[in-house]
């Protein structure tokens, strides 16, 4: 069970359910709704109706309880292993894989997979929907991603991940021609005040997020690129490129609706280069991802 407390100050007048979302941006307004009609919330001590507007001076107490995990079951789906250790491994995920079950994701992801090639050898400091996973990657970007098989190892990997000292280097390709041969977009990135399936640029509630960019190669109407993370916030490299209205190639979150090259689904954007101090060894050690087959015929194209 987890408690969330909040004293209004200058939001007097709004409604209880549409601050608790901005405030709790993990939780959908529906179901914020849910936890008022069950007796969740409470404001200064007193359940209140979804519709109730917020006092100066207001004391907010939101209950939300432990969530019903499913069991995830093992299935045996062909990984692309580029390295694996008793501590480790680095896959080089395809395009259209899901990392982690989710809402209507509860088969055919990147975890049900390593539950059948690691058993029971996978770190359980994620719970279990995210079995031995450090960080994810969206469904639809391709590329290299660690997995840890023990605690130890996963606990000193999230300390990398959690300073910034990992090397993370992506490949993308992005419309229009960027002038300049390299730069850096610095922007805190959070939730859209608007739509909660989107992240923005949010100076208000958004965590530190740099990308730093350099041009591979120039081609009519497009770019190809190297996207380095100096901090790993969701969906950064699609909102920073998007920012300077450079958006990824087939994003349609952040880019135009209707992609312009056909049957291309989902951003182009891959994983190269990971690069991590072993938990055990101590030493540095790096791994590139080559470039998925539908990216490579696709710069021949452009």
């Amino acid at each position: 069970m987890r408690k969330e407390c909040f004293i209004i100050e200058l939001e007097s007048g709004e409604r209880i359910d549409k601050y608790l979302s901005q405030e709790l941006p993990d939780l959908s307004r529906s179901y914020i709704q849910k936890l008022i009609k069950e007796n969740q919330v409470f404001v200064n001590q007193h359940t209140v109706k979804a519709n109730y507007r917020l006092e100066e001076e207001d004391e907010i107490l939101v209950v939300i309880p432990d969530a019903k995990e499913p069991d995830i079951l093992p299935e045996e789906i062909v990984l692309d292993i580029l390295y694996e250790d008793e501590d480790i491994l680095i896959v080089n995920k395809p395009k259209g894989m899901v990392v982690h079950p989710s809402a209507g994701h509860y088969s055919g992801t990147l975890v049900n997979a390593l539950l059948y090639h690691c058993k029971d050898s996978l770190s359980g400091i994620n719970g279990v929907l995210r079995p031995g996973i450090v960080h994810r990657i969206d469904k639809d970007t391709t590329g290299s991603l660690l997995v840890c098989k023990n605690d130890i190892a996963h606990q000193f990997l999230a300390e990398q991940f959690k300073v910034h000292s990992m090397k993370r280097v992506y490949h993308a390709i992005v419309h229009g021609i960027l002038k300049e041969d390299s730069g850096t977009i610095e922007g805190p990135i959070g939730r859209h005040p608007q739509d909660r399936k989107k992240m923005c640029i949010n100076p208000k509630n958004g965590k530190e997020a740099v990308t730093h960019y350099k041009v591979l190669q120039r081609f009519s109407n497009y770019t190809y690129i190297t996207c380095e993370l100096e901090t790993g916030r969701t969906h950064q490299i699609r909102v920073h490129m998007a920012s300077i209205h450079h958006p990824l190639l087939g994003d349609d979150v952040y880019g135009p609706a209707k992609c312009p090259i056909k049957q291309l689904e989902g951003q182009t954007l891959h994983a190269m280069t990971l690069g991590i101090i072993h938990p055990k060894t101590k030493e540095y050690i790096e791994f590139n991802a080559p470039l998925p087959n539908y990216f490579q015929k696709l710069l021949l194209k452009l």
